[in-house]
């Protein structure tokens, strides 16, 4: 009698563990939104400080700045994100898109250049609605004309677009694994130039350029995981706005999001003329550089031969990373 008891007891704390165990390995912390792997802040402070679209492409995807945290493929390793401009008149569209698989792009985020009926040239970073949502828009406001505009309205403009694809990479570059968000969010922070203000609208300003991203928008993860959409992920939020933390926001102005890097020297400059090339921008209007620029190297046209079944990039040949089409 003893004995049966002795096992009955034995079975009941078998059960009760079982169950305990069961309830601690149900309970997850809720997982971060995809949209909080790349900050579109950053974004905004690197387009103002890059000399072109190559430039910035580069930006992006420096493994020493690590500006991007996303991995939509699940690789284990930060997508690489290419940069394609289309155009139309006085209007630049410039598409961020994640390389996600052979011929697969998702795009992350769109930057509309234009100049309006003043001459004036005005900017805003829109997040894909797939991504962020539908109407998350930052319009950058630079503490100076940015040297890329020169380069968009100068005489030395040529259309970019990325020469990139899946398995083949520039040199520089060396894929990283993604970081939890809180470590993503400190290592980003430092690269916000805070001398900038960077406000969140809704209202688009380009028309034209939501034409040029419905010819041009690319779409392949959202294709594949319809309910991995921003409206899906976070229902009853509008876009990721409604999710960012709250202590970013400004007490005096809602829809202005305080800086979060580091304070800047007053003395602070940009690269280029830290280099030495002062900016010819001036009150938004450009004067044609005397000099050329020195013309970049084309890119080597013999491409090295992606391997099958292998995630591993590849690497291109030794020279100029890139070249403009």
């Amino acid at each position: 009698m003893k004995t049966i008891i002795g096992i009955l007891v034995i079975v009941f704390l078998v059960a009760t563990g079982s169950v305990n165990a069961e309830d601690l390995t149900t309970v997850k912390a809720t997982d971060s939104d995809i949209s909080e792997n790349l900050d579109l802040e950053v974004v905004a402070s690197l387009f103002g400080e890059a000399e072109n679209l190559e430039d910035f492409e580069k930006k992006l995807n420096d493994p020493k700045l690590q500006i991007s945290n996303l991995d939509l493929n699940k690789d284990g390793e930060v997508d690489y994100l290419r940069v394609v401009e289309t155009s139309k008149g006085e209007t630049h569209l410039i598409s961020i898109q994640a390389v996600i698989g052979k011929d697969k792009f998702q795009d992350v985020a769109t930057i509309d250049v234009e100049k309006d009926s003043k001459g004036e040239t005005q900017v805003q970073v829109v997040g894909d609605v797939y991504m962020y949502g539908p109407d998350y828009i930052i319009q950058p406001v630079y503490v100076h004309p940015p040297v890329i505009w020169m380069w968009f309205w100068g005489p030395l403009y040529r259309p970019w677009r990325s020469p990139f694809y899946w398995g083949v990479y520039p040199p520089f570059y060396r894929p990283w694994r993604p970081y939890p968000i809180h470590r993503y969010r400190r290592n980003v922070n430092v690269h916000i130039n805070v001398n900038n203000s960077y406000r969140h609208t809704n209202i688009r300003r380009s028309k034209t350029s939501i034409e040029l991203q419905n010819k041009s928008r690319r779409n392949d993860y959202g294709k594949k995981n319809p309910d991995r959409s921003f409206a899906k992920r976070n229902e009853g939020i509008k876009n990721r706005k409604g999710v960012a933390p709250k202590k970013n926001l400004n007490p005096k102005t809602k829809d202005i999001k305080k800086s979060t890097g580091k304070k800047v020297q007053k003395d602070w400059q940009p690269v280029s003329e830290k280099r030495g090339n002062s900016s010819k921008v001036k009150n938004n209007r450009v004067s044609v550089p005397s000099k050329q620029s020195r013309p970049n190297k084309s890119l080597n046209k013999k491409r090295v031969n992606t391997r099958s079944n292998t995630n591993r990039p590849q690497k291109m040949p030794k020279g100029n990373w890139g070249r403009k089409r």
